[in-house]
């Protein structure tokens, strides 16, 4: 049962990795019986991966670059259908490398992940941010010789020029607002 559990979880792990700039993936569940007797069976189940066509699959924790690891752990636990309620995926910068379409894919995967639980992401991608529920800002300043770091949920308002600042720069225009509207708009946002 287990194998062919890993079969259909490898096949579903490599065609979620090609939405998302991972085109030709080879993603293996490795299976071998250690023949130590455990609550979990007697079973040693280890990930192998390969981002690059013409190398072979290596351990997954000696071969994913950072966003390919964050990507991958995203394809994982939605593929998973794992019911995690009531526990937290924190995501940061899984857009490193990503953009335009890619980076959307990657947002709406995230957006289908929240469903089940909640998610956290860090991101620099408009992308990903406009298909958030809900936005936070995190800012630096300079208090009295101290460096502090604050946290504030943004408002409609701010949402759109956080936005549009991630689409155009510091010098936000009309032109950036209206795309970031837009963008919140296709995502269903407030």
């Amino acid at each position: 049962v287990r194998v062919k559990a890993a079969t259909r979880f490898e096949k579903q792990v490599e065609n979620d990795l090609k939405d998302v700039a991972l085109d030709k993936p080879r993603f293996e569940v490795r299976m071998d019986d250690d023949g130590e007797f455990s609550p979990n069976g007697t079973d040693r189940v280890e990930f192998y991966f390969s981002a690059n066509p013409g190398e072979l699959p290596r351990q997954l924790a000696k071969v994913a670059s950072g966003g390919e690891a964050s990507r991958l752990m995203l394809m994982l636990k939605t593929a998973s259908h794992s019911n995690d309620a009531g526990k937290t995926a924190v995501f940061d910068e899984v857009d490193v490398g990503i953009g335009g379409r890619v980076a959307e894919a990657v947002g709406r995967k995230l957006k289908a992940l929240a469903a089940t639980q909640q998610v956290f992401c860090v991101t620099h991608q408009p992308q990903i941010a406009s298909l958030a529920d809900r936005h936070f800002l995190v800012e630096k300043s300079v208090e009295k010789g101290k460096t502090r770091i604050g946290v504030r949920e943004l408002n409609a308002t701010e949402k759109v020029d956080e936005i549009a600042r991630m689409l155009a720069g510091e010098q936000i225009t009309d032109a950036a607002r209206e795309n970031a509207r837009s963008m919140l708009a296709s995502a269903g946002a407030n």
